[in-house]
């Protein structure tokens, strides 16, 4: 990495403050989260997700979402759109820039899961999750480069894992493992691409498993979230690292828990949904 002079930095906002927010999903979970926590500030959050219309399995849409974020204090677009889609992709960065102006962040949330084994996984679910997590985090982030480098502190953040490499992971559950290495090796490349023009590309990933809709629908998921934190942990921690000055802080894989005690929070117990800390259960791919 090229050495840089601090000093001559621009300081980043100590806030999300009339920055501009483009996030893949963000209907529920933790990317809603994340949206929210930016409305607290007063940013401007861009919502693109496929629900439209409620679904009978999933809580939110895209219009559910926008009206949480404007009762936060913060200004919504809900686009409705596939992340899988070119045309959609192009649609929504369009829209962002000509509604806020511009666009400061890129959250790349949107992501499927399946952790079946090499035998049973379809390969139609295979497809879904080769699309949503590696194909749509590379699409948005690049359809949203010129827009990011006229941003003052530009940050590109993707909620995928640390690149580990762990031979366990693979084995469990290949095809998604590939996935979610997919979407942390965009990390690490666009990174140092991106290096001279200041834009900030970082990972972040839970210590912990996350209350999710995704966790729920899983077979014994009512008993898993129990031993889970809420998505507010998650959330904080993105806040924390999307207010730091982006040509200092990138090519980073972080943990929320790291985040938070970089910022000095040592007590996480109120993201406990009731198990002691030391009985959470770590997330995967750590």
């Amino acid at each position: 990495m090229t050495e840089r002079n601090e000093a001559q930095e621009p300081q980043a906002p100590a806030t999300l403050a009339g920055r501009t927010i483009l996030m893949s999903g963000g209907s529920r979970g933790i990317g809603l989260a994340i949206a929210l926590r930016a409305a607290r500030d007063g940013a401007n959050v861009a919502v693109m997700a496929k629900t439209g219309e409620p679904h009978p399995k999933l809580e939110g849409t895209v219009y559910t979402a926008a009206e949480q974020i404007e009762a936060a204090g913060g200004m919504a677009l809900p686009i409705v759109g596939d992340v899988r889609n070119d045309d959609d992709v192009a649609a929504a960065v369009d829209a962002t820039v000509e509604a806020f102006g511009g666009i400061d962040v890129v959250v790349n949330n949107a992501s499927a899961i399946d952790l079946s084994k090499t035998p049973d996984v379809d390969m139609k679910r295979y497809d879904l999750m080769a699309d949503i997590n590696v194909r749509g985090t590379f699409m948005l982030s690049k359809f949203a480069l010129d827009a990011l480098r006229s941003s003052p502190n530009p940050h590109i953040l993707t909620l995928s894992p640390p690149l580990n490499l762990a031979p366990k992971w693979a084995g469990l559950h290949l095809a998604y493992t590939m996935a979610k290495y997919g979407m942390s090796l965009t990390t690490l490349g666009l990174a140092e691409e991106l290096e001279d023009d200041g834009v900030a590309v970082n990972s972040l990933w839970p210590a912990t498993l996350i209350d999710t809709a995704a966790i729920r629908n899983m077979p014994g998921g009512g008993r898993l979230v129990q031993a889970a934190r809420s998505p507010e942990i998650v959330a904080d921690a993105a806040h924390a690292v999307l207010v730091r000055p982006s040509r200092s802080c990138t090519g980073n894989f972080f943990t929320d828990e790291q985040v938070l005690r970089e910022e000095g929070v040592t007590d996480l117990t109120r993201y406990s949904l009731g198990a002691p800390e030391d009985q959470l259960v770590p997330d995967i791919f750590l």
